[in-house]
């Protein structure tokens, strides 16, 4: 689950780390209202959307007048902001951050991630930091440093100051990163999250160090004990088909394709769409129903796949293990004929009671195309869009 910058600043500050002062605006009679809250006379107007790029894209904009400052947000609030991480339909701006201008001496980068091939949480870090820091990693891979926290001992301030060498600190600077470094750590820990991302990090003209930028995500599978980051959830940045498929329970993601995925389990869902592409098609979705899928589950999923006007068929896999297949088979005709399915369906049944099931499916009536094996489903759909 992404925060929104304002939201994970919220968090840094909890934790003691230092950022801008900011006030969130949603709409521009506001505008004066923020603009006396941090006083000064010049301020920066943020968009505030989960998606990177947004400096690129006119998401991010120095106001020197409060005038200014409601042309600013009225250009972005309510409008659609595409960046190149979110074409090309973008996402919509429902408030903008506003505020305070600093000095900035330097420009850093740092994050912390979980390093799937180690299985540690790692930091990562650049004297290089700013819009370009992806450039960097792929022409100076270099000038990116990596310390990685052992599991038990944690981070080590050893750690810290390697870093904070390395970035070019001195003097007070190297205790202060050390400080942000270990609070950012213990904020990784206890926020249960999946990554962290100051970007960039500075150092100001009087040599303190504040995160200018912030990205934070938080691991779904540990929200349920997260209660109060899980209701900072913005669902309106969210694709809506993908909302929908969280409210229902079910792990779906959008892809670009035209064959629409439905799959009881997270590696034979990928297999599936390995198979479709191996024979020439673009899956639409990766959409795991889980091993208890039931008819009002498989209904739903058939109703969030079709959401997707791209979808010219729909795959169905299914292995009948928790599930039997004929109860699976019932689940899929009563869904068909409750969604009222225009597009061919190509059903692949494993599993207990399986003859059955394709009995049922052949027996339906309806347009529902009955496969043996993975392969020939794939096949069949392949070739019915």
């Amino acid at each position: 689950m992404n925060l929104h910058e304002y939201q994970a600043k919220e968090v840094l500050r909890e934790h003691g780390i230092t950022t801008p002062r900011g006030v969130v605006i949603e709409n521009t009679l506001h505008a004066e209202v923020a603009t006396n809250t941090l006083g000064g006379s010049a301020w920066v107007v943020k968009a505030q959307i989960h998606a990177g790029g947004r400096g690129k894209a006119g998401g991010v904009k120095l106001v020197t007048s409060v005038d200014d400052l409601r042309a600013a947000a009225d250009a972005l609030l309510g409008k659609s902001l595409v960046t190149y991480q979110n074409a090309p339909h973008g996402q919509i701006v429902s408030r903008v951050l506003v505020e305070e201008t600093l000095s900035i001496a330097r420009e850093l980068y740092l994050s912390l991630l979980v390093d799937r091939e180690s299985e540690r949480i790692t930091v990562v870090a650049s004297a290089s930091g700013g819009m370009d820091i992806e450039e960097v990693a792929r022409t100076t891979p270099e000038k990116i440093l990596r310390e990685s926290c052992d599991p038990l001992m944690g981070l080590q301030d050893f750690q810290c100051r390697n870093l904070a060498f390395a970035l070019g600190l001195e003097g007070k600077q190297i205790g202060e990163m050390t400080r942000l470094l270990h609070a950012a750590y213990k904020l990784f820990l206890q926020r249960d999250l999946s990554m962290l991302e100051i970007n960039p990090l500075i150092v100001t003209q009087t040599g303190g160090i504040v995160a200018l930028d912030c990205k934070m995500i938080v691991d779904d599978n540990a929200l349920y004990r997260q209660a109060a980051l899980s209701d900072k959830r913005d669902v309106s940045q969210d694709d809506p088909k993908e909302a929908a498929a969280h409210a229902a329970g079910l792990n779906y993601i959008a892809l670009a394709g035209n064959i629409g995925c439905m799959v009881n389990g997270a590696g034979l869902a990928m297999a599936t769409m390995d198979l479709i592409k191996l024979h020439g098609g673009l899956p639409a979705n990766f959409l795991d129903v889980g091993g208890g899928a039931t008819a009002e589950t498989v209904a739903k999923a058939f109703k969030i796949i079709l959401a997707d006007h791209n979808v010219k068929a729909i795959l169905v896999n299914i292995f009948g293990g928790i599930m039997r297949c004929d109860i699976i088979a019932e689940g899929i005709i009563q869904a068909v004929r409750e969604v009222g399915v225009q597009v061919p369906v190509i059903v692949r049944l494993e599993g207990t009671n399986v003859e059955l099931g394709r009995k049922m499916l052949a027996e339906s009536g309806l347009k529902i195309v009955s496969a043996e094996s993975l392969t020939e489903a794939a096949k069949l759909a392949v070739a019915s869009v």
